[in-house]
């Protein structure tokens, strides 16, 4: 899969019942950590994450591989900087797949500097952000939905 294209297109309305689906695995809702309270409600998701598609502080893309959807990345504003997150469905990790989407997404979302946080122990994560020139720079603690605790939580940045 490594030399597989990866397309990202702006995401819509319909990709998010597929990122619904996704973010259900519970391995991958236990290492992204800080998910939703709830995530088993598609109405909430849904509802939630509509509102971002019309929200010109977001970029949405939809990460397909082959015309199938494999994930989801975006840039948002969280305490006037610009953060980065994505999703790459289960079933597709550990095919660099996840840092080809970062880097195609950094080429066409030029805000910098842009944060990445990401739980302690996502070490595929951290991976992805490294190869991707995001550089450790803190840590935060937080409650972590996923696990029913507090965690700490890695803070990379990319400032060029």
């Amino acid at each position: 899969m490594k030399n597989t294209p990866v397309t990202l297109t702006i995401t819509e309305k319909d990709d998010l019942n597929t990122f619904f689906q996704f973010q259900l695995d519970k391995e991958a809702n236990y290492l992204a950590a800080f998910t939703a309270k709830d995530p088993s409600d598609k109405n909430a998701y849904i509802e939630k994450y509509s509102k971002f598609l019309f929200d010109p502080t977001i970029h949405m893309c939809t990460i397909s591989v082959n015309d199938e959807i494999v994930g989801s990345i975006a840039k948002f504003m969280m305490e006037g900087e610009a953060e980065i997150t994505y999703w790459i469905d289960r079933k597709y990790w550990g095919q660099g797949i996840g840092t080809m989407a970062l880097q195609d997404f950094l080429k066409i979302e030029k805000i910098r500097p842009i944060r990445g946080r990401v739980a302690f122990d996502n070490y595929g994560s951290q991976k992805v952000l490294e190869k991707c020139g995001f550089v450790k720079t803190g840590t935060d603690r937080g409650f972590a939905n996923a696990r029913q605790a507090e965690i700490e939580e890695f803070i990379y940045k990319l400032s060029v």
